[in-house]
C-alpha cells in the first residue's frame, strides 16, 4: 500500500520556490528592481480590473433577478382578493321532522339527524335537499 503524502499535493507552490524568488530579487539591482515593481503593478492592476468587471457583471445579473422578483411579488400581492370572505355552502341535507334544521354535508353527522335515522331504515340520502 502506497504511503499516504501529509501537506500540499506535488507541483504547488510551496517555500522553496518563494525562496528562489527572494534571492533573485536580492541580486537585482535599483534599476531592475524598479522595473520589476512597475511590471507588477501594471500585472496587479489589471487582474484588479478584471475581477471587478466580473464582479460587476454578477452583480448586474442579481440586480435583474431581485427587479423581476420584487416585481413577481407585488404584481401577486395586487392580484389577489381580500382573504377570509368566502360564501357559506348551501345546505345539502335537510331534517323530515323539523324543516328549519339543515346541514351541509361537512363535519360529523349532526344530531337531529342520527336521532331521526335511529330506529328507523332511513339513510343520510334521505334527507337530501332536492
Amino acid at each position: 500500500m502506497a504511503k499516504k503524502r501529509r501537506g500540499r499535493p506535488p507541483g504547488s507552490k510551496n517555500k522553496s520556490t518563494i525562496a528562489k524568488l527572494g534571492t533573485s530579487v536580492a541580486k537585482m539591482d535599483v534599476g531592475q528592481l524598479r522595473h520589476y515593481i512597475s511590471n507588477l503593478e501594471a500585472t496587479l492592476a489589471a487582474k484588479i480590473q478584471q475581477q471587478r468587471e466580473y464582479l460587476e457583471g454578477q452583480l448586474e445579473g442579481l440586480q435583474i433577478y431581485a427587479n423581476n422578483k420584487a416585481g413577481a411579488a407585488v404584481r401577486a400581492v395586487m392580484r389577489l382578493p381580500a382573504a377570509g370572505k368566502r360564501k357559506k355552502p348551501a345546505p345539502k341535507y335537510q331534517s323530515k321532522k323539523d324543516k328549519s334544521l339543515k346541514w351541509t354535508g361537512r363535519g360529523m353527522l349532526p344530531k337531529w339527524m342520527r336521532e331521526e335515522m335511529k330506529g328507523t331504515r332511513l339513510k343520510k340520502e334521505d334527507f337530501a335537499i332536492k
